[in-house]
């Protein structure tokens, strides 16, 4: 068939003319045919999936039920719109049950999203002019970034090192990119490095944001899984209100990433242009799933021992890393540990092979250890394991290590 006329009318933000033609494979996509590779190669043998980045078990059964409950109600079967008072008012309950966050008017200082990415897609079309800039860490969830660009905007990235455990350095941003930035996108606890920060740079943040006039965008995703304390939100920071919005998401404290849900709470202007842009990009999550999620958020005990099984996990995994050399340290939230690659790795028979990139790492476990992971080389080699792997129980959460154990027998990694 020849070439399509439809061919040449892609928007350049997505390749224009070449739209479709690119031979380039993203990370994501390279892990999953690798591990296709490695069941065929190994038919009948488990993949260890230390890579997915999403809750191994479903909602808990008292979100299920109220889901079901809810959805057997007539008056929930319309749209929702920007509405869902009874998720608004949780939300904001939520918020100062579990994060000593007190005063968020649920009518003007939450809004629900479908989710953090929508939120994170949404945002930018309220903030981002041709020519503004978008400051944001890297490595990190690039959804933002992307539809600054999309907008005719610049991203300028920040390195996450672990000098600097792992936060962004606001001093090191040049005065002419300081002079065009409209925000400021954090992520903490992280992903994928699992850093937490502290309220000494939330506080300096804040500052920063005043001084420069720059919205703050904290996506708060994985912000109630941590393993000990009170999760940590920018809004409790003195004058955080004034430059900053939260994202906050259902999917990773509830087991709920099926059901797409989560809310923009903060600053009352800037959740205002996010509840006008969404108005014009969705209308609303079902009104049953908001009520089923609000009910739950009334539970945050469920969320505690969903942590604590990450925060188990996390122990089995970091000591069994340690023990073969890695420089493993346990985060205090999130269920990614980041760990940086080794040199090269020998077999019993003396076999070695040599990495240069993390992807290098990543392949070879998929590939001869049938261990999946996700590679990060944005700020130096590091590899992103995730304590969502599968298993029944505790037993079996024991299970899968020592799996990991065996089959790292014989191995002598060179870092």
């Amino acid at each position: 068939m020849s070439e399509s006329y439809i061919q040449n009318l892609f928007a350049e933000r997505i390749g224009g003319q070449n739209y479709g033609k690119s031979t380039q494979i993203y990370k994501f996509e390279k892990i999953k045919r690798a591990k296709r590779a490695a069941l065929t190669a190994h038919p009948g043998t488990e993949i260890i999936d230390l890579g997915v980045g999403e809750p191994d078990e479903m909602a808990l059964p008292l979100s299920v039920r109220a889901l079901c409950e809810e959805a057997q109600k007539p008056e929930n079967r319309g749209y929702a719109d920007n509405g869902g008072s009874e998720f608004k008012h949780a939300a904001a309950d939520w918020m100062a049950k579990v994060c000593g966050v007190t005063g968020i008017d649920p009518e003007t200082e939450v809004i629900h999203s479908l989710g953090s990415k929508a939120a994170l897609s949404i945002l930018p079309a309220a903030l981002i002019n041709p020519g503004d800039v978008a400051l944001m860490t890297v490595p990190g969830y690039p959804v933002f970034g992307t539809h600054t660009k999309w907008y005719g905007g610049t991203v300028h990235n920040l390195p996450l090192t672990a000098e600097n455990h792992f936060l962004p350095d606001l001093a090191s941003i040049p005065k002419d990119v300081l002079k065009r930035a409209k925000v400021l996108v954090l992520n903490y606890p992280n992903n994928p490095t699992g850093a937490s920060a502290p309220r000494e740079f939330f506080t300096q943040a804040v500052e920063f944001a005043r001084q420069h006039k720059l919205v703050i965008i904290s996506d708060a995703a994985y912000a109630a899984l941590v393993f000990e304390g009170q999760p940590l939100s920018i809004l409790s920071i003195p004058g955080a209100k004034e430059v900053a919005v939260e994202l906050h998401s259902m999917s990773k404290m509830y087991n709920m990433t099926g059901w797409r849900l989560g809310f923009v709470t903060g600053n009352p202007l800037l959740v205002k242009a996010y509840g006008d842009v969404k108005d014009n990009s969705d209308s609303g999550q079902f009104l049953a799933i908001q009520k089923a999620c609000a009910a739950s958020l009334a539970h945050p005990e469920i969320t505690q021992k969903i942590a604590a099984k990450y925060s188990r996990r996390m122990d089995l995994l970091v000591a069994l890393l340690r023990k073969f050399g890695f420089n493993a340290t346990k985060p205090k939230g999130s269920f990614f540990l980041y760990v940086r690659i080794p040199k090269s790795v020998s077999t019993a028979t003396g076999q070695r092979t040599e990495f240069k990139s993390a992807e290098d790492v990543s392949q070879w476990l998929i590939t001869e250890k049938l261990i999946s992971t996700v590679p990060w080389d944005d700020a130096g080699p590091y590899l992103r394991f995730s304590v969502t792997f599968l298993a029944k129980n505790e037993t079996d959460e024991r299970r899968v290590v020592s799996e990991i154990e065996k089959r790292f027998a014989g191995l002598k990694f060179e870092f």
